[in-house]
């Protein structure tokens, strides 16, 4: 009856030091997301704009975007001064996502309600590997840009 225990002890430990060793750092995304901001709306749609940073050994990707302020949430990417939706962005690993005005961005139509500057808009980002991550976009004025200032 021991020696089933013991062994019984050991294959316990062994099982909790493998799955220990799958939710370590290494080799998976780590992301924080900063500079968040939506400029306040002028009609019934807006665009939302963040950088997401990536400190981890993985890359990651940005596969959709969901908000209460809208039912029609996408993401878009901008190239030779075109727009067009896409269905996801890499995050690399050691990197960063940058939506930026006249670049990558959200975009928000058939707005639910108008927005005030001071008030936030609460985004979900979610990731194929790390999840969703919960973002309050502050309104800002209709001009906001703080890669200008």
């Amino acid at each position: 009856m021991n020696r089933r225990r013991t062994a019984l002890a050991g294959v316990l430990a062994l099982t909790a030091g493998a799955a220990l060793a799958g939710c370590s750092s290494d080799g998976a995304p780590d992301l924080k997301v900063v500079g968040a901001y939506l400029p306040q709306p002028v009609s019934d749609m807006a665009a939302g704009f963040l950088v997401v940073q990536n400190s981890g050994d993985a890359g990651d990707r940005l596969t959709s975007v969901t908000s209460p302020l809208s039912d029609d949430v996408t993401i878009h990417e901008t190239k030779n001064q075109k727009m067009r939706e896409v269905s996801s962005f890499e995050v690399p690993a050691n990197g960063e996502l940058d939506l930026e005005r006249g670049g990558n961005h959200i975009m928000f139509m058939k707005l639910k309600q108008k927005l005030k500057q001071g008030e936030k808009v609460s985004v979900e980002l979610h990731f194929e590997k790390a999840g969703l991550i919960t973002v309050d976009l502050p309104v800002k004025e209709t001009t906001h840009n703080p890669k200008k200032q």
